[in-house]
């Protein structure tokens, strides 16, 4: 992974209304979303978001209905103007850009997977695949194949011929992911992609992309109401309410420190042995370990794993490794502590972090 800023959001406003900007003054005066629907008629979309997503991660954006996340990554690629402040992509800040530089901005660096599919119904599974390349004005043929390529990668080899509604939902949206790979843009757009699909196909959905970011360290904007998947795919993990960040960072240790009561109830009915991970909760140490050592246990595994490795036994000591190379330890009733839901920080504050 890279810690090169490839998406950087600065001091992001938008504002549903006639009078955007007035109504901008009530919200950084301190008039809420509430109040500035009953009060002023204005809806407020985004307040004040910042957030930087770095190259070759998923950066994951979750919140319930109307927390403003689809607002937010319809801004990425200038499908909503903003009321205020800077998207900045590959150092450019697209808010600037003429229809020109845009066009080429969604055509050649970004590409976006829907919920619905997106496909056209008239066209064949290789058409839709090849879509970006042929609007392009790339030779038909050619984009065919590299189409037909990315299909086959995405598991949906033989099925070039066939139109969209001769597949599942779950076979239509690999055709979608299949199409924003063929546009080789570095970054990808993906709003709720997998939210219409059932929970067995969703979660082959999510492994497919996990497979896919291992090889390809695409930038992807991934936008959920899940926190299973949340907590699953993201790299950095931005949690928004009523427009605004509560809290952003890497999701383990947002498991472990929440910082606002919100937060603690969205965490509340997770199956954190399943979700933690033995680094979050490990003693870093490369030192030989005193005593007597259970076994080793790789640095990702989550706790539930250990647990069952231990049969129980609250005494025993494990070896963490990465790569092989010893990184720490961890003892089970450590570990157990962790299992233990811990309440909003005491000086969380609103917004970011």
């Amino acid at each position: 992974m890279s810690d090169q800023i490839k998406i950087s959001i600065q001091h992001l406003y938008k504002i549903f209304g006639e009078d955007p900007a007035a109504a901008l003054e009530h919200v950084k005066a301190g008039v809420n979303k509430t109040d500035l629907l009953e009060q002023y008629g204005h809806v407020l979309g985004l307040q004040d978001i910042n957030v930087d997503m770095a190259d070759g991660q998923i950066t994951v954006i979750m919140g319930l209905s109307g927390s403003g996340k689809s607002t937010l990554i319809r801004h990425l690629n200038r499908l909503i103007e903003p009321t205020s402040g800077d998207v900045t992509v590959n150092g450019e800040n697209v808010i600037t850009y003429d229809e020109t530089a845009l066009r080429q901005l969604r055509r050649e660096h970004m590409s976006m997977v829907f919920q619905k599919f997106g496909l056209l119904p008239h066209r064949t599974i290789a058409e839709n695949a090849a879509m970006p390349l042929i609007v392009r004005g790339e030779d038909k043929q050619a984009a065919l194949e590299e189409g037909s390529k990315w299909l086959k990668r995405v598991g949906l080899q033989g099925n070039d011929n066939q139109l969209p509604h001769q597949l599942s939902g779950g076979m239509q949206q690999r055709v979608g992911i299949a199409r924003a790979l063929t546009s080789n843009s570095d970054i990808m757009l993906m709003d709720e992609a997998f939210s219409a699909l059932d929970p067995l196909i969703r979660t082959d959905m999510q492994d497919l992309l996990l497979e896919l970011q291992q090889e390809l360290h695409k930038t992807i904007v991934f936008i959920t109401h899940d926190l299973d998947e949340a907590l699953k795919l993201a790299d950095h993990l931005v949690i928004l309410k009523d427009g605004y960040t509560v809290q952003q960072g890497e999701p383990q240790d947002i498991l472990l420190r929440p910082n606002d009561p919100y937060i603690v109830d969205f965490i509340s009915d997770i199956n954190r042995a399943r979700v933690l991970r033995v680094r979050s909760v490990m003693q870093p140490t490369r030192e030989p370990i005193d005593g007597a050592v259970a076994g080793e246990i790789d640095e990702e595994s989550n706790l539930e794993s250990v647990i069952a490795a231990s049969d129980g036994n609250t005494e025993l000591v494990y070896r963490v490794t990465k790569d092989g190379e010893q990184v720490g330890s961890i003892d089970m009733q450590t570990l157990v502590k962790a299992l233990v839901p811990t309440s909003a920080a005491a000086d969380g504050v609103r917004g970011n972090y």
